[in-house]
């Protein structure tokens, strides 16, 4: 159990770092942006700068799942899952977001990196969106 808290933990820390270089970084990008930029394309890109960011979280706890599920005593995912990495990606998109289809079973200690993958999503998306809504209010033409 401890490998598994550990591994856990890891994978949030990583996901959690990621998504607060990824906001730094794109507010530097936004603030260099020159004034020719429409208000517009400076939210376009935070906008592609932040699905860029959450796409390779979500591929960060796939691997996760991935490695969980071909390693003995980890766990596995049941059901629609062929055992592919597509498939873990798939499955971690729909967890990510909390969507949860419920196509694919998580079962054994892999079980907990979904829930603590849920979570995680859930704050960083928000994240996210509190991030956006900061760039409007800089950024969006007054009317």
């Amino acid at each position: 159990m401890l490998n598994v808290t550990l591994l856990n933990t890891l994978v949030i820390i990583v996901a959690v770092l990621i998504h607060h270089e990824s906001l730094i970084r794109l507010s530097g990008w936004l603030g260099r942006m020159s004034h020719s930029h429409s208000h517009h394309f400076r939210l376009i890109v935070a906008v592609f700068g932040i699905l860029v960011a959450h796409t390779i979280e979500v591929w960060l706890f796939a691997s996760a799942f991935y490695f969980m599920h071909h390693t003995d005593g980890w766990g596995e995912l049941a059901g629609n899952f062929s055992g592919e990495f597509i498939d873990a990606i798939y499955f971690s998109y729909t967890t990510f977001t909390t969507l949860g289809y419920g196509d694919i079973e998580p079962l054994g200690v892999l079980r907990y990196l979904t829930g603590l993958e849920a979570l995680t999503g859930l704050v960083l998306i928000t994240w996210s969106a509190s991030f956006l809504f900061v760039e409007m209010q800089r950024y969006w033409p007054t009317r």
